[in-house]
């Protein structure tokens, strides 16, 4: 009888703990793995190779909706949710490999949940018919909100002669796609279908819900309660925290929240404080309520607020990431990073995030906003479960005078972070990881000790009393290699309160620029006689076709080896992660292939005639199959007599006989300009 007793509690525990939305006392901090059109550098490939890396920091990684949508696409114009997972961010088995890979390192694995509305197949009506573990799932008309899209859907509705649901939208209307009635049963039925498949099929961790605006927030309940996700977080776009806080409390099942909700209302406090330069801050936000910052994901930028492009300026944060990061960063609720913010502001970020570690900070810490204000900067105190520690933000952040009890951790362009003397603990603001030129850690003694002094190793031994010592302040050159760096507090002859680092530091390397050719062959698909090359480099944001004007430029000269003609094109390669990526069609665009991306040397693609999903031809890089160049180095060009009598192009591709194509060659060890 007691062992039943002790499992029944278990197991309401168990249930407890999934209708709280969102884990209490939870330390983590989420990436978002993301931006837009961010197609390559968020590859299921790209991000699996960041999981060592990535793990260290996140403990859960939010990334794109990952089903086929027809075409190129975010993924909020969703259409499969069961049957198709080759998405334009790589295959189905990549998803599951990065997948796998994140839990590996530690990392949940969040996943975009669109069912606000729903892409049609081919009219306004057919959505897809999908099997899914021997049961079939399909969407009617009668799924389709009576109201939505304003009325036209209705129209339609009733000039094709097909019945939509009676029931009207129960959120906000948005006409880019079927806004799907949640009151339907079978609507229900498949989203409850889908979401347990995402969990238990594919190994997410739980849920970015987008635009729960668009239906009630009851809805979300009622499809956490059947999942039961151990992470649920809502897109309730308003920075009005009221509404914010009534959408929480609608999702409430057994009068238990069940989902976190992105804290709008602390993203706008944070755009317009930067804006007054932090002189004024409101404090407006969920994290700043005790009752919700369990629920409160903060973040200061994300795909919909971000700069795209001069026609899609949205409302990105212009200045001072670094301050606004640190903000969110030391605060309580549960920071989400932006994956721009990330790529170029990896080192603070890093030492921000060892910060909050070192502290204990969780999203149900006690912070105190507000609570240092000065002309140009601002403040927040945090007490985490193993320090205190404080941000001070804002250009005038150097003004702030500490108490002559707190050391200072960090210090950044517009920003500062410390904590408490009396925490006795050893610190360095260089964060581990991978660098490239000469690398300094600073290492600072955070104890109220008089003669509290700094020991540290760099072969990855314990520190000792008799290893080497440092002030507190020292700066540390981290050598060119891989270096186990430890440091220690001595005290008395104890050493306690030991960090470790790890770092990998290489020498910078020159970079000369230099030219790569691309070669393409479409006989599979009969385009024999030229066809267009689009072709683009991600980072930096630069087409590479003459007029930047889809379909790209129409490509005629080429080259004939071993019998088959090679279109070409040269593009240069500008910088050490540059990289070039291309899109083969004919005609006005259509058909055209899939992307191949990321080449950075000389590359010969071919394309098959076997399309994907999207009806797209596939590509097939045959560099390695191609005749042997002869060349294992830069030819040398002098004025003795060789007596090779072969031709090699610039590239070092090797013919034996001189080529009838014009452009410059290697014979005989001159160089030879054919016309």
């Amino acid at each position: 009888m007691k062992k039943i007793y002790s499992t029944l509690v278990a197991l309401l525990a168990t249930a407890n703990m999934f209708a709280q939305g969102w884990p209490a006392n939870h330390s983590g901090v989420m990436l978002q793995g993301f931006y837009w059109d961010s197609f390559s550098d968020s590859k299921w490939t790209n991000l699996e190779a960041q999981a060592p890396e990535l793990g260290q920091y996140f403990n859960l990684v939010w990334i794109p909706q990952s089903a086929n949508c027809g075409g190129k696409s975010m993924g909020y114009d969703d259409l499969y949710w069961f049957s198709n997972y080759e998405s334009s961010f790589g295959s189905e088995s990549e998803l599951r490999s990065l997948i796998k890979t994140f839990k590996n390192n530690g990392i949940g694995t969040i996943a975009d949940v669109v069912i606000n509305h729903r892409k049609n197949v081919s009219t306004w009506f057919d959505f897809p018919v999908e099997t899914y573990k021997g049961v079939t799932y399909e969407m009617k008309s009668t799924d389709i909100c009576a109201n939505d899209d304003g009325g036209k859907t209705k129209k339609e509705a009733d000039k094709q002669g097909v019945k939509l649901s009676s029931n009207n939208d129960t959120g906000e209307d948005w006409g880019g796609m079927r806004d799907l009635d949640h009151n339907s049963q079978n609507v229900q039925t498949i989203v409850k279908a889908y979401l347990d498949m995402l969990l238990n099929d594919f190994g997410y961790a739980g849920f970015r819900y987008d635009m729960v605006k668009g239906y009630s927030g009851k809805f979300t309940g009622i499809y956490n309660d059947a999942a039961k996700p151990t992470y649920s977080v809502g897109e309730y776009w308003d920075g009005n925290v009221s509404v914010v806080k009534n959408w929480l409390e609608a999702t409430k099942v057994n009068d238990k929240i069940t989902s976190a909700a992105f804290d709008f209302p602390i993203r706008y406090v944070v755009r317009d404080a930067i804006k007054a330069n932090w002189s004024t801050v409101k404090t407006d936000g969920l994290a700043n309520d005790p009752a919700y910052k369990q629920y409160a994901i903060t973040f200061v930028e994300n795909h919909d607020t971000e700069y795209r492009s001069s026609n899609e300026q949205q409302d990105p944060i212009r200045k001072d990431t670094l301050a606004a990061n640190a903000y969110i960063l030391a605060s309580c609720g549960t920071p989400c990073v932006f994956y721009k913010h990330w790529i170029d502001c990896k080192q603070d970020i890093k030492a921000m995030i060892n910060a909050r570690q070192l502290a204990g900070i969780t999203n149900t810490s006690n912070t105190t906003f507000n609570a240092f204000r000065g002309e140009g900067y601002n403040g927040i105190r945090t007490v985490g479960d193993k320090a205190t520690l404080i941000a001070i933000v804002g250009p005038n952040a150097k003004k702030y005078a500490a108490p002559n009890t707190y050391a200072e951790l960090l210090n950044g362009y517009h920003y500062r972070y410390f904590m408490p003397k009396k925490a006795n603990l050893a610190w360095v603001d260089l964060a581990s990881g991978d660098y490239e030129g000469t690398m300094k850690a600073k290492l600072v003694a955070v104890s109220n000790a008089d003669d509290a002094q700094l020991v540290y190793t760099t072969d990855g031994t314990e520190p000792t009393a008799s290893s080497k010592k440092a002030k507190s302040g020292e700066e540390l050159e981290i050598p060119f290699g891989e270096t186990t760096l430890k440091v220690g507090l001595l005290i008395d002859g104890a050493v306690s309160g030991i960090l470790t680092r790890n770092y990998k530091v290489e020498k910078p390397a020159a970079f000369d620029p230099y030219d790569i050719t691309v070669y393409a062959n479409a006989d599979q698909v009969g385009w024999k006689d030229g066809f267009n090359f689009w072709a683009w480099c991600d980072s930096p944001n630069e087409n590479l076709t003459v007029k930047g004007v889809w379909p790209g430029d129409k490509m005629t000269q080429s080259k004939v080896i071993e019998g088959k003609k090679w279109f070409y094109q040269t593009y240069k390669i500008k910088s050490k992660n540059y990289k070039v990526s291309f899109v083969f069609s004919t005609g006005t665009g259509s058909p055209q292939t899939v992307d191949f991306t990321n080449i950075n040397k000389d590359t010969y693609l071919e394309v098959l005639n076997e399309k994907n999903n999207e009806g797209h031809y596939k590509i097939k890089d045959v560099t390695a199959d191609m005749p042997t160049t002869g060349i294992t180095a830069a030819p040398t060009i002098d004025n003795t007599a060789s007596k090779d009598n072969a031709w090699y192009t610039l590239s070092g591709m090797k013919m034996m006989q001189k080529p009838n194509q014009p452009g410059i060659y290697i014979h005989q060890g001159k160089k030879q300009i054919i016309k």
